[in-house]
């Protein structure tokens, strides 16, 4: 039987609506957002951690191609003279990045020079899209400090990795709290271990495991400055980061120590890797 015209252009257009996307993004905007190219957001945020402290221009591996789109959509914007376009997320990169974060309306720790999720999708609108996003989370209590949700989780498994409860010294989100700490606590992702009652071989294990889960982690001692023995650890790509803690964070990637004489790192190896790849290991 053959269908009146009324059904068979109804039927065209309820085709045509699913070819198209009505019910959702229309084709071309779809096909538009694809055509895009994509920034890792995980791998550019590692990058403007080790690449200000290089001693090159060796670029950080599997981030060269976001920084570029990054550095490009800055120029464009006028924060970042041409020269400096080359895929390496160094301080100039980080210097315009923040100024970008600023003029956006953020300050303090959403001004930090680190990409975070929503700047990083606001420079890129009709650029690329961002791929592997990550985020800090909330800031909430662990003890009698404060720490965000990302780092607790981080925690939370290396307890369970080790079997043994992990108690805080000075969390983070505490700016001025420990004037020895210099810094390193006034953002987000840093926390100090208390390591009383446990052995040598205890603390060594402690550091690894806070390691395996993608702290940059050591264990520190009277004999380095005016403080007790304790583990200090740095969540890496943790965006709310302060500026000190990125620094220590990009040192251990080159092998250091996080110290200000940036000596050679003295704690257990391990295959350095952030809590995103930890997971996904």
């Amino acid at each position: 039987m053959k269908p009146p015209p009324r059904a068979t252009a109804f039927t065209a257009a309820a085709l045509l609506a699913c070819l198209t996307g009505v019910s959702g993004m229309p084709a071309a905007r779809a096909a538009d957002a694809r055509a895009l190219p994509s920034v890792n957001m995980e791998a550019v945020v590692k990058a403007a951690q080790i690449d200000p402290r290089r001693p090159d221009d060796t670029v950080t591996p599997g981030a060269k191609a976001g920084v570029l789109l990054i550095e490009r959509a800055l120029r464009d914007r006028k924060m970042l003279d041409a020269k400096w376009v080359d895929g390496y997320f160094g301080t100039t990169t980080v210097t315009a990045f923040a100024k970008f974060q600023r003029s956006l309306g953020f300050s303090g720790l959403a001004a930090n020079g680190l990409p975070g999720k929503t700047s990083l999708t606001k420079l890129g609108a009709g650029r690329f899209t961002v791929t592997h996003a990550i985020a800090p989370g909330a800031r909430v209590p662990d003890g009698d400090f404060v720490v965000d949700t990302r780092t607790r989780s981080m925690l939370a498994e290396a307890e369970r990795l080790l079997g043994r409860d992990l108690v805080l010294l000075q969390g983070s989100y505490n700016p001025g709290g420990d004037p020895t700490s210099a810094g390193t606590h006034d953002g987000g992702g840093v926390v100090d271990i208390s390591v009383k009652g446990m052995s040598s071989a205890t603390r060594t294990a402690a550091v690894r495991t806070l390691r395996r889960v993608g702290f940059a982690a050591w264990l520190r001692s009277p004999d380095q400055a005016d403080w007790p023995w304790h583990i200090h650890a740095a969540a890496i790509n943790d965006t709310d980061l302060s500026s000190q803690a990125q620094h220590q964070t990009g040192d251990y990637y080159l092998g250091l120590n996080g110290l200000s004489g940036r000596g050679p790192d003295d704690g257990p190896k391990v295959t350095i890797r952030t809590w995103e790849e930890y997971r996904r290991r």
